[in-house]
C-alpha cells in the first residue's frame, strides 16, 4: 500500500530528476557530465550542500576510475541519500496512554487538512482520537475540522472563533484525559505575516498543556508545503526557533517535480519527515519511508 502511494506520488518528481540523471549518466562521464549532474541535482531542490557533497565524491570515483560503471553512480547517490534521510528517526512515539500531537504550519499548507488525515489514520489503528480546533482566528479552519470530525466520527473541542487557543488546547486536553483518549490531535492558527504574536501564541499553548501533562505534546510537527521548495527550509526555520519541532508533514508532493526538497530540510533542521501527502483524499497521508523513497525517486 505504502510503495502504490509513493509511485503516485512521484511521477513528476521522477521524471524530473530519476530519468535525468539516468540520462546524463547514460552518456560518458567526464568533467561535462558531472557539471550537468550537479546541476540537475540542484535543481531537484536537493540543495546545494548535497548536490556538492555527491558531486564532490563521484568526482573522486571517477578519478580512481575512469570506466566507472553509471550504475555504481547512480548506486551511490541512493545509499547516500537513504543514509541522510535516516539519520533522524521518522517513527511517531506514542505514548502507553495518552499522545498529544501538536500540529504547526502556515496558513495553506494543508495543516487544518493534514490534521483529518492523522486522525483518519490513527482511528483506523483503533486508537480513539480526539481533535482540537484551536486556530480560532479562521472561522473555516474550525469549520473544516467540525466537518471532517463529523465524517469520521471522531470528537472535536472548539470554541467560537476570537477565543484564547490556549483556552481550546487547556480544555481539548482535559477531554482527551477524562474520556480516556489515546491520541489528541491540535491543530494551531499560521498567521506568519503577524510572527511575534503568533510564536507567543503556540508557546502559551505548550505550556497550558505542560501544567496538565508533563510530557506534552509529545510531537510538534510542522506541516510544509513541498511546492515553494527552499522557503519551506526558511519557514521551518522560523517555527523551529520559538518551537522545538520534533518532524514535519511534507504535503502537496504531487503538485512538484522536486520532491528532492525533504533532503536538505532535515540536514538543516536535524528534524525528520515524518509524514508525505499528495491529494486531497483523506487516505492520502502515510508514514515516511526513505529507501522507499529514495528507489522510486530513482525507479
Amino acid at each position: 500500500m505504502v510503495v502504490k502511494f509513493i509511485k503516485k506520488l512521484f511521477v513528476k518528481t521522477r521524471t524530473f530528476l530519476g530519468d535525468k540523471i539516468k540520462k546524463i549518466l547514460s552518456k560518458s562521464i567526464d568533467e561535462s557530465t558531472l557539471e550537468e549532474l550537479e546541476h540537475a541535482l540542484y535543481s531537484a531542490d536537493l540543495g546545494s550542500k548535497m548536490s556538492n557533497e555527491l558531486v564532490k565524491e563521484i568526482q573522486e570515483k571517477f578519478r580512481k576510475n575512469p570506466k566507472v560503471a553509471p550504475e555504481e553512480i547512480l548506486g551511490y547517490i541512493k545509499d547516500t541519500l537513504k543514509k541522510n534521510l535516516k539519520e533522524e528517526s521518522a517513527e511517531i512515539k506514542l505514548s502507553s496512554s495518552l499522545t498529544v500531537i501538536l500540529v504547526v504550519g502556515v496558513n495553506g499548507n494543508g495543516k487544518t487538512t493534514s490534521v483529518a488525515k492523522l486522525a483518519n489514520s490513527y482511528k483506523k489503528q483503533g486508537k480513539k482520537v480526539i481533535i482540537a480546533a484551536a486556530d480560532t482566528f479562521r472561522a473555516a479552519a474550525v469549520d473544516q475540522l467540525q466537518t471532517w470530525s463529523e465524517k469520521l466520527g471522531v470528537e472535536i473541542v472548539k470554541a467560537q472563533v476570537g477565543s484564547d487557543p490556549a483556552a481550546v488546547a487547556f480544555d481539548s486536553l482535559s477531554a482527551a484525559i477524562s474520556r480516556e483518549a489515546d491520541i489528541l490531535i491540535i491543530d494551531t492558527a499560521g498567521r506568519l505575516q503577524t510572527k511575534t504574536h503568533l510564536m507567543q501564541e503556540l508557546e502559551k499553548i505548550k505550556r497550558v498543556l505542560k501544567k496538565q501533562l508533563d510530557q506534552a505534546p509529545h510531537e510538534t510537527l510542522m506541516v510544509v508545503d513541498a511546492t515553494i521548495g527552499q522557503n519551506a527550509i526558511e519557514q521551518a526555520h522560523i517555527f523551529h526557533q520559538h518551537t522545538p519541532l520534533t518532524g514535519l508533514i511534507l504535503t502537496k508532493m504531487d503538485g512538484t517535480a522536486k520532491g528532492g526538497i525533504v533532503v536538505p530540510i532535515q540536514q538543516q533542521l536535524k528534524t525528520p519527515i515524518k509524514f508525505i501527502g499528495v491529494g486531497e483524499s483523506i487516505e492520502d497521508l502515510k508514514p515516511f519511508d526513505a529507501d522507499i523513497f529514495v528507489d522510486e525517486l530513482f525507479y
